[in-house]
Formats: structure tokens, C-alpha cells, sequence
């Protein structure tokens, strides 16, 4: 009895240490994902901007395991934008998982320009809509950032905790792509970034 009570403790101090490690982990990525505003010559945003951007709370509810199936010699397609023309991606990967007790999927895409340049080679992208869409969150979804080195095994992480704003959620001046309607989750994903506090630029 008593080592099992021992085994217990040792199992919950390791919990609470994961998830405050957890913790700022994510807060690292966001300190990261403002300074890039800051660095990105075409930004959409100032140094007094970034007091505008809100986030949930971080939460490892959100950060899934999936199971991946490659989608090899897909056709190219055009992905719309919310303005302007369209761009060309190939479907990389279908990600399945459980998430709050509901079986879900999303698709994996991979930019055909990007996969050209060499800094940007491995680069994935992950665009999705769900139910906070609008009210909570930007109402033309959230991107996640992929690389084709997160997929050595058999399963891949999904962190929701780390899905951001396009640049249209900022500006009218960007034409970002839209979220295929096979990306939409029916169901509130409450983490990663908020809506916009600030004022959007025209």
C-alpha cells in the first residue's frame, strides 16, 4: 500500500512538473511568434501592436497525438484566398485523433512555391476553422506550422496551442489562404491565438 501511495505521488509531481514545462514551452513559442512581427519586413504589425494579441491560456488537452497516413503522388490543386489569387498546394497527409472524446481528422498540405526554396522545403501547412470561428477567433481559422520532419514515425503531435492568426486577421492587405471546408473541426478548439484586440489595418 504504501508503495503504491509513493508510486502515486512521484506519477502527480510528474504531471505538475509537464505542465509547467508545458507552460513555458508555449510561452516561448509566443514570445517567438510576437518577435517575428517585429523582424518580418512585411509585417503586418508595430511594436505597439503586439499588446493586442490574446491567446488562451495555455492547456495540454489541446496538443493531440494523431496517426498519419502520407498521401503520395496527389494532384496539385489551387487553395483560394480570401483575396487576390489563388495558390498551389498538394495534400501531404491525413492526421486522425481523438480529441475531447470525438474521432476527428484534418489534412496536412504542402506549399508547391515554398517547396522550392530551400529554407522552406520541409515546411507543412495546417489550416483549420472550428466552432469559435467569429466569436472568439478569427473568422477565416487558424494555421499551424508543420515541418515533413515531424513525420518519422507512425504518429505526429498536433498542438492547438500554437495555432496563430493569418496575416488577414491583422490587415485587409494580405491574401492568405482559406481553410479547406475538409479542415473544418466541428467543435471549439479554445486554445492558441484570440481574436485581435487592436485595430485591423486597412
Amino acid at each position: 500500500m504504501k508503495m503504491k501511495y509513493c508510486l502515486v505521488l512521484l506519477l502527480l509531481a510528474g504531471l505538475k512538473c509537464f505542465g509547467q514545462d508545458y507552460k513555458a514551452q508555449i510561452e516561448e513559442f509566443r514570445n517567438k511568434y510576437k518577435n517575428d512581427f517585429l523582424t518580418d519586413a512585411s509585417s503586418p504589425l508595430k511594436k505597439d501592436d503586439l499588446a493586442f494579441l490574446r491567446f488562451y491560456d495555455a492547456d495540454s488537452t489541446y496538443r493531440v497525438v494523431a496517426t498519419q497516413q502520407l498521401l503520395p503522388n496527389e494532384a496539385t490543386f489551387v487553395m483560394p484566398v480570401f483575396s487576390g489569387t489563388g495558390q498551389q498546394y498538394v495534400r501531404y497527409a491525413l492526421l486522425k485523433f481523438v480529441l475531447k472524446g470525438k474521432p476527428m481528422q484534418l489534412t496536412v498540405y504542402r506549399s508547391i512555391a515554398l517547396a522550392q526554396v530551400p529554407e522552406y522545403k520541409d515546411y507543412l501547412f495546417l489550416p483549420f476553422t472550428d466552432d469559435t470561428n467569429g466569436t472568439d477567433t478569427y473568422g477565416g481559422g487558424r494555421y499551424i506550422d508543420m515541418s515533413v520532419k515531424d513525420f518519422n514515425g507512425n504518429s505526429v503531435v498536433i498542438d492547438f496551442n500554437k495555432a496563430y492568426n493569418p496575416y488577414c486577421a491583422f490587415s485587409g492587405k494580405y491574401s492568405c489562404p482559406k481553410p479547406p471546408d475538409e479542415n473544418h473541426l466541428q467543435i471549439a478548439i479554445p486554445a492558441g491565438e484570440k481574436l485581435f484586440a487592436g485595430e485591423k489595418k486597412h
